[in-house]
């Protein structure tokens, strides 16, 4: 794993939501748009998933991951990748529930896939675009 940057994660916080990539085993792509998406440390990042389809079925048979973050403003986009796991029990599954329903106690919570930074990518444009940053 690897650690990310305080200009990442800053970059994370600030987009919502977040797009997320998975790609079944036979290579067919999925994006979804994540919500409720948030920072654990500097090498793990919680997804929540509320109304995961093709995406669980993703990470059950792949469980690697890719996010975009990106601030217009600072002009800064990053590209994220690593492993995941999908936990439904134990205390970051409880806590990512109490952490989803304070937001809206209706959306049902199912799994807290829990992502293990690996990889993080310059995605904006220009000169160093696709660089590897870590």
């Amino acid at each position: 794993m690897v650690k990310m940057p305080l200009e990442v994660k800053e970059t994370i916080e600030k987009q919502n939501p977040v797009p997320v990539a998975t790609v079944s085993a036979d290579g067919v792509p999925n994006v979804a748009l994540v919500g409720l998406l948030k920072i654990l440390d500097d090498e793990t990042i919680l997804i929540a998933d509320n109304f995961f389809n093709k995406t669980e079925a993703n990470i059950k048979e792949n469980p690697k991951i890719s996010i975009v973050a990106y601030d217009s403003y600072a002009k800064k986009a990053y590209q994220i990748k690593g492993s995941v796991e999908l936990v439904t029990s134990g205390s970051i599954y409880e806590d990512m529930v109490e952490w989803v329903h304070s937001k809206n106690a209706n959306l049902p919570a199912k799994a807290a896939v829990v992502m293990h930074v690996e990889e993080i990518f310059n995605s904006m444009f220009g000169k160093h675009a696709g660089e590897k940053i870590l």
